[in-house]
């Protein structure tokens, strides 16, 4: 409990009085959350909760972890902020330990530049490859986010995150390999790619034919958690490639061991290898710090003045070493792999009971969705955010925070930590499955 000064209602109300209408919250009635451990959480009125969504996908290893606590601590008692204009140890340790992790190229011989947000990331990253190629274009995804800057708006395909009507010009949104709802008609069995292969049509017709690069999240995780089929990647940037442009691969939400049993979400896609990769969230267990890591050629294009006034911040490093030597240590992302087949599993079985809500589901690892839909078995796949508007209410009620994504809003988005155990699993599992049958059918 809290020391009972404040209360929910409390808050809720200060809430709405002094923050931008446009901050979103989830449920009815917002919980207002007040201490943590681990997956659990406690809100200011003393109800409990098992958290099954981590601040988006960034708490990685559990609230209040023991290592990363001690690392927080130490750091703030000696040194609290310095700029990007004086190196620190945290920073280079930073550097060095991301680069060494990252796969291909960029892993073989990469530099690093640290931002205070994947936001700022995704810049970064933009303007690197427009540097790198002399080019401007830029193709991102339909269903993609990239964040909330005026650029990052123009690289995001979702109308309720664009707020404004003058955009970025340059960039072009390809189909996305959304296998549940394919703009071509196909199936995952018989695709041939279609959606992939459309990027080279969609740089002949409408860019100049030269691009300065193709930026995608190996998993769209606002976009309701899609996953690209395997090879999808291969030949949508091979095409990006014979037009002259890089590779951008944003793993936000994707990174630091999230998609089960590797770091990286593109390492489950072979023979693909990134030019340059944006993180953030998971990276520091909460502490706000983003990075763009970029092969040294790409790197060492930017001939200008640049500097970051809270990229690499002493705290944020010194979270960021200690959380993914934690994920490191423990293994986690087997952990994830392990896990998140458990999940998946109790996930498949929820969606035999459930068949008309219960559209489909997907992920890997411990960043797994569920899409609600108007009656599955009719075929009917008319998204069903009312549906899922309920279930968050009724999952609410028996402790479990969940998350919610997708262009429709109808999809529900699963990301415990990495270090959730079965026993943690089982409850979720129980929870939901306790929540659709108070309104889904049952199968007969």
């Amino acid at each position: 409990m809290s020391d009972g000064k404040r209360t929910s209602a409390d808050i809720r109300a200060k809430h709405k009085e002094f923050l931008f209408p446009s901050v979103g919250t989830f449920y009815e009635e917002p919980v207002c959350l007040d201490s943590g451990h681990g997956a659990r959480l406690e809100d200011l009125d003393g109800r409990k909760y098992l958290d099954f969504f981590g601040g988006i996908l960034t708490v990685s290893v559990g609230q209040t972890h023991p290592k990363v606590n001690a690392a927080l601590h130490a750091q703030i008692d000696r040194l609290g902020h310095v700029s990007t204009l004086y190196p620190t140890v945290g920073i280079v340790e930073l550097a060095e330990k991301l680069i060494h992790l990252a796969p291909g190229r960029i892993g073989k011989a990469g530099k690093a530049f640290f931002t205070a947000s994947g936001t700022e990331a995704d810049e970064t990253a933009v303007a690197l490859a427009q540097l790198a190629t002399g080019r401007q274009e830029l193709i991102a995804l339909r269903h993609g986010y990239s964040g909330r800057s005026m650029l990052a708006q123009s690289l995001t395909a979702h109308s309720k995150y664009r707020a404004v009507t003058s955009q970025v010009p340059g960039i072009k949104h390809a189909h996305a390999p959304y296998c549940y709802r394919c703009p071509f008609g196909a199936t995952v069995q018989h695709c041939d790619f279609k959606c992939a292969k459309d990027i080279e049509e969609l740089i002949q017709t409408t860019t100049t034919g030269q691009v300065a690069g193709f930026l995608a999240e190996p998993i769209q995780g606002v976009g309701g958690f899609i996953v690209a089929p395997d090879g999808y990647f291969k030949v949508a940037v091979d095409i990006v490639r014979n037009y002259g442009g890089l590779f951008i691969c944003d793993e936000v939400q994707t990174g630091f061991g999230r998609t089960g049993s590797k770091m990286w979400g593109i390492e489950h896609h072979e023979g693909v290898e990134p030019d340059i990769m944006t993180m953030a969230k998971g990276i520091a267990n909460g502490l706000p710090i983003g990075a763009c890591l970029a092969t040294v050629p790409v790197a060492d294009s930017w001939k200008g003045g640049n500097i970051s006034t809270f990229g690499g911040n002493p705290i944020s490093t010194a979270a960021a070493n200690a959380t993914i030597d934690v994920i490191v240590e423990e293994k986690l992302t087997e952990n994830a792999a392990i896990m998140g087949k458990y999940l998946r599993e109790g996930l498949e079985a929820l969606k035999r009971k459930y068949p008309k809500t219960i559209g489909d589901v997907r992920g890997k690892g411990l960043m797994q969705a569920i899409e609600l839909v108007k009656d599955e078995t009719q075929k009917d796949r008319t998204p069903d955010a009312a549906s899922t508007s309920r279930l968050f209410e009724e999952t609410k009620k028996r402790g479990l925070l969940i998350g919610r994504g997708g262009l429709w809003n109808n999809v529900v988005r699963i990301a415990p930590p990495l270090n959730v155990t079965q026993a943690e699993i089982e409850e979720a599992l129980k929870s939901l499955d306790e929540s659709f049958a108070a309104f889904a059918e049952v199968a007969r």
